[in-house]
């Protein structure tokens, strides 16, 4: 079979799977918190019998979209004037604990819960940097660039920020995260601002410019492939019979 054909359909997988994760950025474009995805590529079989494969060796000329990973890149922080509201610049998550477990999250709309723990707006706890919740009692909360949180000149608590590679996060929704098996969140420093929010880091201009390229390479593999269809149809109806 012409290699060609390979050739067309890589780059159309790419294309396809690429399409999927622009439109996804785009629509996340308001969202607090959120990071957007970029692609990478991979060889198209993995394992000890790869260079042994005719189809790969073909293949992986043209390289197969991997997958996508969390672009970690700064987001532009928006001033909210909510005391509970905060955005973290440099890098590193936020920890909550969920029902299914710790997640991380750059989104830190948060506010505080009849019993004083400092919650998200689902009500999840927000965690310091041993992974226990975090308490606020009743006052005028003051919160420091190194994120202690203090009420009434007393140290109520700090935030916990977490760092974790992009290969080690698990979307989960649009704004957080959980991680790989055998990954450890590392306890980080970040600057926390205090009465702002973190906006997505995807800019929308370059986000509606890419996902048009990326229509437009997609359909231009889709009729290569096409071509490809009519010329092996082709040749089943008329050279084959005279074989």
């Amino acid at each position: 079979m012409d290699s060609g054909y390979y050739a067309a359909f890589s780059g159309w997988l790419a294309r396809s799977e690429a399409l999927d994760a622009a439109a996804s950025n785009l629509a996340n474009a308001n969202t607090s918190g959120f990071r957007a995805q970029r692609e990478y590529f991979r060889n198209a079989i993995a394992g000890p019998e790869a260079n042994d494969s005719q189809l790969n060796q073909v293949v992986n000329s043209y390289g197969v979209l991997g997958g996508n990973l969390a672009y970690l890149g700064q987001g532009a922080l928006t001033h909210t004037g909510n005391p509970l509201d905060f955005a973290i610049e440099g890098q590193g998550f936020f920890a909550i604990q969920t029902k299914q477990g710790i997640r991380y999250t750059r989104d830190g709309s948060f506010r505080r819960a009849t019993d004083g723990t400092l919650v998200t707006t689902s009500g999840e706890p927000v965690l310091n940097a041993q992974n226990k919740p975090i308490q606020v009692p009743t006052g005028d909360v003051v919160v420091g660039v190194d994120g202690v949180i203090s009420v009434g000149n007393a140290v109520a608590g700090r935030l916990g920020i977490f760092d974790l590679p992009a290969s080690a996060l698990v979307p989960e929704g649009a704004n957080r995260y959980a991680f790989t098996a055998g990954t450890k969140p590392v306890v980080t420093s970040a600057a926390i601002h205090q009465g702002a929010l973190e906006s997505s880091n995807e800019d929308v201009i370059q986000g509606t410019l890419n996902l048009v390229l990326v229509q437009r390479q997609a359909e231009m593999m889709q009729k290569a492939l096409s071509n490809f269809y009519i010329n092996f149809d082709k040749t089943a109806s008329e050279d084959l019979p005279k074989v």
